[in-house]
């Protein structure tokens, strides 16, 4: 009786352990590599200095990744994110640069504009039935072409006055704003996801689309709901990443954001087939990343070598993904 009492407590110690490994696994990884990062820079990458940084620098991705975070759980996927905040970014910097129009009018035009093109990623995909990664490839695409159009491909700038740079450059009590705002769309999207009906409906649609439709859930109103969900992040990302140099550039503005949004939210084991997913583990996620680029930057390691990088981790965590679901 003594041995299976002691087997018992074994085996609860140890599924203890794996429970604890599959839903924390990410923090683990981030604090082994934040702490290997401070030994091999002899304390450098540790100093306040250099986080700050760090934190400001990841905010735009970061706050993208968290709206592709609900896509990628609806079982859907958004490439067009780089060019909407190109786009978006630019109505701001023209309403903003006449001088005539208010601040906030400016930067809500802005999210309008890319909440806007997330409702049309939406309605396509759940009206056509088109791929998701086709629907939202080419509106990117789409979005892109037309900004440049209109600047002839140049770089516009707005005024450079202190509220509007302020977005993207200042700090409160010694934090980033763009990192604060960061932590409150976090806050209030793991209540969306977590405590509301929304979120419960949108990782039912990912799970089995056919199983949520037969249970009466308007699986197209999930859907178009997540992607101007994702628009909306994108078009706070475009507001503080265009308000640091009161500037936006037609043809790199964005460029290639989507893809790094997607890996911070499967880097933080966002399933890419949906069903599966949690902000918080999509901020370990882009946090990881940012390190990584403040690493090879700090080792000297050429900024080339990036992509190579980046993409050795999508394999790793979706490889990692697969070992758990057996």
């Amino acid at each position: 009786m003594e041995q299976l009492n002691q087997d018992l407590v074994k085996s609860n110690k140890t599924n203890f352990f794996k429970t604890l490994w599959k839903e924390y696994s990410i923090v683990v990884v981030f604090i082994g590599i934040f702490i290997a990062c401070t030994i091999i820079t002899q304390g450098k990458f540790a100093s306040l200095n250099n986080i700050m940084a760090i934190l400001r620098n990841i905010s735009t991705i970061g706050l993208i990744s968290m709206g592709m975070t609900f896509v990628l759980i609806s079982g859907g996927i958004d490439l067009s994110s780089g060019g909407v905040l190109a786009t978006s970014g630019a109505v701001l910097i023209i309403l903003q640069g006449s001088g005539k129009v208010p601040l906030w009018i400016a930067i809500l035009a802005c999210l309008s504009v890319a909440i806007g093109f997330g409702f049309i990623n939406g309605i396509i995909i759940t009206k056509t039935n088109l791929p998701a990664f086709i629907v939202t490839l080419a509106i990117g695409i789409m979005a892109r072409s037309i900004v440049m159009f209109f600047t002839k491909g140049a770089t516009i700038t707005g005024r450079t006055v202190h509220e509007f740079t302020n977005i993207g450059n200042g700090n409160l009590l010694g934090i980033p704003i763009p990192f604060i705002i960061v932590i409150i769309m976090a806050i209030l999207l793991t209540i969306l996801l977590n405590k509301t009906k929304y979120g419960t409906y949108i990782f039912a649609v990912g799970g089995n689309e056919n199983a949520a439709r037969y249970t009466g859930i308007k699986i197209d109103k999930i859907k178009i709901l997540a992607y101007m969900l994702v628009g909306l992040c994108v078009g706070i990302a475009a507001t503080i990443e265009v308000s640091r140099m009161a500037a936006v550039a037609s043809a790199t503005s964005g460029n290639l954001y989507e893809f790094e949004a997607i890996t911070a939210a499967v880097v933080g084991g966002t399933s890419i087939s949906g069903g599966r997913g949690k902000i918080v583990g999509t901020v370990v996620g882009f946090l990881i990343l940012g390190i990584i680029s403040n690493m090879m930057i700090m080792m000297n390691i050429s900024p080339y070598l990036n992509g190579a990088v980046k993409g050795f981790v999508i394999i790793l965590a979706v490889l990692l993904q697969k070992r758990e679901r057996y």
